[in-house]
């Protein structure tokens, strides 16, 4: 069997995934795994092969995260073939996967979200203090629903809004049903409960279409409206922050002040920790200073 067929029987048995996450499989398959892997015999591969199809990527300069993305594909349908029996010796053992660092996260101040906040409409403010104050990210700030405060303090992400489908989905690495549920600071919560009143909900949902409430609310309003606020230049935004900073920002603010990062990562919804380690390690308080000073001090008790 060639690497395509196996490659196109192994995805119908991923039934777990999401649209959005079957439509970047499809991506990977089609520009960067089939072109390369395509009309390979699936009983010939060994490390040999998937460093090659590494260095391929390098050479085409494939974006790092791209380079990463088809790698863990590769590698889960290497060693589903590996469970089946097809090698006898696990075909990655030995390969080194691509590395890559996502660029430091630009987050703005304090007093800079404060202003960023108000610089817009209604339905504005109220995705940046969801994305800031509870680390949604924009799909899922889109779809906030009043049903959704399960406790004073506690706010249940249960689904967003897909970009592909321009629909309600299930949650990014999640199964239909499946949700994560995240700290709601007072403020946060009166934001809500403010737009609800002045705006009414629509089955629970504050944020709607602004040309048909019967949809939900679209990506591009809020992409639209952070284009003119950063071209308007009359609120400071730190050079190279994009929208999604003001999620940066949930986890900044969570760091700082000292709440572990498996915490953060929970709440933030990332697949695994090894993620929320690179985007945000230098926004930890510790350091290797720090902690031998502490070493030290325990020491010398």
């Amino acid at each position: 069997m060639r690497f395509e067929e196996y490659a196109e029987e192994w995805k119908a048995g991923q039934r777990h995934l999401a649209v959005a996450s079957v439509r970047h499989l499809d991506s990977l398959l089609e520009h960067h795994l089939n072109p390369t892997l395509g009309s390979r015999r699936m009983n010939s591969f060994d490390h040999k092969v998937v460093d090659h199809f590494i260095r391929t990527m390098e050479r085409l300069k494939t974006g790092l995260a791209t380079q990463a993305n088809a790698f863990d594909k590769l590698r889960a349908i290497l060693l589903d073939a590996h469970r089946l029996g097809i090698y006898a010796d696990n075909p990655l053992l030995g390969v080194k996967p691509p590395q890559y660092d996502p660029a430091r996260a630009v987050i703005p101040s304090l007093d800079q979200l404060r202003a960023i906040r108000t610089a817009g409409d209604d339905a504005f403010m109220l995705m940046v203090d969801l994305m800031s104050g509870c680390g949604l990210r924009n799909g899922e700030a889109a779809a906030v629903n009043l049903d959704n405060l399960v406790a004073d303090d506690v706010y249940r992400v249960s689904e967003q809004v897909i970009l592909s489908t321009r629909s309600y989905g299930p949650l990014k690495h999640r199964k239909v049903g499946e949700y994560r549920d995240v700290p709601l600071p007072a403020r946060i919560r009166e934001t809500i409960e403010w737009y609800a009143e002045k705006h009414g909900t629509f089955d629970g949902y504050l944020l709607r279409q602004p040309t048909d409430s019967s949809k939900p609310y679209p990506h591009w309003a809020m992409d639209n409206q952070w284009k003119r606020i950063r071209a308007a230049g009359e609120v400071d935004i730190p050079a190279g922050m994009v929208l999604y900073g003001n999620r940066h920002f949930f986890a900044s603010n969570c760091l700082s002040n000292g709440i572990p990062i498996t915490d953060v990562a929970e709440w933030m919804g990332h697949k695994s920790l090894d993620i929320t380690f690179k985007t945000y390690r230098h926004l930890m308080p510790g350091s290797i200073g720090r902690a031998a000073e502490v070493l030290d001090m325990a020491l010398a008790a």
